[in-house]
């Protein structure tokens, strides 16, 4: 029957991200129907099943028991269970570890079916007010600053709106990288509590989010949306590339710092430009 989930099938079940309310009645009996939920987290998902009166046994599926849970849930797969694989929120598989469950099963021939639902990314750039046209979603920036910086540098030139999420406690640095990096006067908007009784989207600059987020404590889980380069400026030839780094270097300035300086003042990687600077032949007086 249509209405009986199939055996042997990987249900990719998505959940709410804040409000109950957004939950699909498609979710609902799916998770009441199947064998088995794999769960992020099952004292989280607990609450949504007795929420919803769905009395189908749990197994915790998440990073740090990944590597033996896969194949024990493979073997239930294979023997004709169905499984309904869900996250803390949102959509399975988006920046967590779903991502390689789905994979192992897609690799074995194993069904998928995904049961949408809201994802933070999308309903935040749905509401943002920058163009939803073309995008890019990167999940979590890397952590460690170094790293985010030159990741950050690779986006230079992107025309695309940005989507990032990003935890409290790192959102001040992040705000910072992308100042140095992008440039302060980017238009950016941060949206936190999606769905939720305090939902919240705040719109300015860089700049003006660093200032906000020096007097407000961040707290809550942070998407972050980061308006693209305008596709008209015009593009710099590598001849006068090198001709503004030589002019630069020969005021004493170093190449690397010729380099950093140049970044900021248009959209091209610092790391591209000092890779220019390192083959202009200096003529010694």
């Amino acid at each position: 029957m249509a209405n009986e989930p199939k055996p042997g099938t990987l249900y990719i079940v998505g959940t709410p991200i804040g409000n109950l309310e957004d939950m699909t009645f498609r979710a609902v009996r799916i998770l009441q129907s199947v064998d088995m939920i794999a769960a992020e987290d099952t004292r989280h998902t607990g609450k949504l099943l007795q929420h919803f009166q769905i009395k189908t046994p749990q197994m915790s599926y998440h990073e740090h028991n990944r590597n033996s849970r896969i194949p024990e849930i493979l073997e239930y797969l294979k023997y004709g269970k169905a499984i309904a694989l869900v996250s803390d929120a949102g959509m399975p598989g988006i920046s967590d570890p779903g991502y390689e469950l789905i994979k192992a099963c897609v690799d074995v021939e194993i069904d998928v079916v995904p049961i949408p639902s809201a994802t933070a990314a999308i309903t935040a750039l749905s509401a943002s007010g920058l163009p939803t046209n073309r995008f890019i979603f990167d999940g979590f920036l890397p952590a460690k600053s170094q790293q985010r910086r030159e990741y950050l540098e690779s986006l230079l030139t992107e025309t695309r709106t940005l989507v990032f999420y990003e935890s409290p406690h790192r959102l001040r640095e992040t705000l910072q990288d992308l100042a140095d990096i992008l440039g302060s006067d980017r238009q950016i908007v941060i949206a936190r509590e999606l769905t939720k009784l305090y939902e919240e989207f705040w719109r300015g600059t860089i700049a003006d989010a660093i200032a906000h987020y020096q007097q407000k404590e961040p707290q809550g889980e942070y998407t972050l949306l980061v308006a693209g380069i305008e596709p008209s400026k015009p593009q710099i030839t590598e001849s006068e590339l090198k001709a503004e780094l030589l002019a630069m270097i020969k005021q004493g300035i170093s190449r690397s710092q010729a380099s950093r300086q140049l970044a900021k003042e248009i959209s091209i990687s610092r790391n591209k430009l000092y890779q220019l600077a390192l083959t202009i032949e200096i003529d010694s007086e």
